[in-house]
């Protein structure tokens, strides 16, 4: 008799472990797929917080880019009219650039990562062009 509790102890105490091993299994994967849920909505509010303060910064410098070509409008008036027309034509293309780069960063929408990182180069490097482009005749004056 004590053979057979002894046996039926056992088995039950294998069972036991073996059903406790298989919630512990499910509940693992359980959490690791909250966790993964949880890095992801981490990465897309990283990914928010990124855009949210790309677009502050490059709001910033076109509006430095306005003042720039405003105040370089108002020192060119006292030039001769012929230098007048073509600073006139230059700081109108430069504009226009600034104007269109004002509008796609206006205009873009959030669609991932990978868009995103190429939005941010591509703009990026047209905003370079367009600094680039001012400073030179700025000091080509």
């Amino acid at each position: 008799m004590k053979r057979t509790i002894f046996t039926l102890s056992i088995a039950m105490f294998i069972a036991g472990t073996i059903f406790t091993g298989c919630q512990s299994s499910a509940k693992k994967v359980e959490d690791a797929q909250d966790k993964v849920v949880v890095a992801n909505e981490e990465l897309n509010q990283a990914v928010k917080d990124s855009i949210m303060q790309f677009e502050k910064e490059s709001q910033d410098k076109i509006a430095a880019h306005e003042k720039s070509i405003a105040d370089f409008k108002t020192r060119i008036t006292k030039e001769k009219k012929e230098n007048q027309a073509q600073y006139d034509k230059k700081l109108a293309e430069i504009e226009q650039q600034n104007t269109d780069l004002k509008k796609k960063l206006d205009d873009y929408k959030a669609d991932g990562k990978e868009s995103w990182t190429t939005f941010k180069s591509d703009f990026s490097k047209s905003m370079d062009a367009i600094n680039k482009a001012l400073t030179d005749l700025i000091i080509k004056k």
